[in-house]
């Protein structure tokens, strides 16, 4: 069964998302992707001073994210996306509307979770964050040597999580460009 908005609910929602959405969209994107390579690089390089700004910057890096996260989603509560079109709502699938909707609360939820656990397992290592060398931040956990190394292997599985959902994010914007066009894309450019 497709899920139809009503035409009073449809033309209470804008075609596009807002500048700030859009904004907001795409300084995460291009954030989330820089942070992730990042990560991965940073890990295999052996001890050095380029291995600790690496790591510093990829705590800031993490911190800024879930700043704007958070910015982002009061900005979401407080303003309405715009309904999908008419036709693609008619004409999508139930699981289509799920996995539409399953993968954007699951990157939501990702968007804070990754950078908490980064956040708790550098605390756990006994190394404070201190936000671009100028403001200390509190830890969030009590230095632990075990809880360091269960939070690792959480926040790296977290992480790819997060790029998975990312890439199927992605690839559906691209089926909906190429081989639906059905203008579903252009919400999110300016």
């Amino acid at each position: 069964m497709a899920l139809t908005p009503s035409p009073a609910a449809e033309s209470a929602k804008p075609k596009a998302y807002s500048g700030v959405a859009m904004a907001l969209h795409w300084v995460l994107a291009l954030a989330l992707i820089g942070l992730f390579a990042a990560g991965t690089y940073m890990v295999g390089l052996s001890f050095s001073p380029l291995r600790l700004k690496l790591y510093n910057w990829h705590k800031w890096a993490g911190v800024t994210i879930l700043a704007l996260s958070a910015l982002r989603l009061l900005w979401r509560f407080t303003h309405r996306p715009p309904a999908l079109p008419t036709a693609m709502a008619q004409s999508m699938p139930a699981w289509q509307h799920w996995a539409h909707e399953g993968t954007h609360y699951a990157m939501y939820a990702l968007f804070f979770i990754v950078p908490l656990l980064g956040w708790a397992y550098s605390s756990a290592t006994g190394f404070q964050i201190v936000l671009f060398g100028q403001f200390p931040l509190p830890d969030l956990v009590s230095a632990s040597k075990e809880l360091a190394e269960t939070l690792k292997p959480l926040h790296r599985l977290a992480a790819w999580s997060l790029c998975a959902l990312v890439v199927v994010h992605v690839a559906a914007a691209f089926k909906h460009q190429w081989i639906d066009r059905d203008g579903l894309i252009g919400r999110m450019l300016p």
